[in-house]
């Protein structure tokens, strides 16, 4: 009995190990924005879930907060919490001029803007897009603003 239980530990622990690393589109399929996350927190410094309690629709998307404090911040100035490149990678768009999916939990704030990053199995091996980024930070930055411009309509 207590070697099934072990066993059940286990795979919820490499399960939750799953989902932690796991990529989403900045959009899903039903129209939840950044995986439910909630976009003001990372501005506090923590990537942190929302919840439908605290919903907001913008631009077709919707938006989970943490709290009702974030959820007006929100609501007075969407655009100064949105990430940049409409969520997508900012990594893939600076260094591959390409749309990536996002971990929700690899960002970083600068210059009071918000980027996601790919951060997640690749081929088969660990891949955090935020590494390169983070030693490039200048030039991948000045790269994905000029290519957003073209990379936006791409699919």
């Amino acid at each position: 009995m207590k070697t099934i239980k072990n066993v059940v530990l286990l795979g919820l622990v490499f399960l939750a190990a799953i989902s932690v690393n796991a990529q989403t589109p900045p959009v899903d399929d039903n129209g939840l924005a950044i995986g439910g996350y909630d976009v003001v927190a990372y501005f506090s410094g923590a990537a942190q879930k929302g919840s439908k309690s605290y919903a907001v629709k913008h631009h077709g998307a919707t938006y989970y907060f943490a709290n009702k404090a974030n959820q007006s911040a929100f609501k007075q100035s969407p655009n100064q919490y949105l990430p940049q490149f409409d969520g997508y990678c900012a990594w893939g768009v600076g260094a591959k001029e390409a749309k990536f999916p996002i971990n929700p939990e690899t960002y970083t704030v600068i210059d009071g803007k918000l980027y996601l990053f790919f951060n997640g199995p690749f081929n088969g091996e660990p891949f955090n897009t935020y590494e390169d980024w983070g030693q490039r930070t200048t030039e991948l930055k000045t790269a994905a603003h000029a290519n957003w411009p073209k990379v936006k309509n791409s699919k």
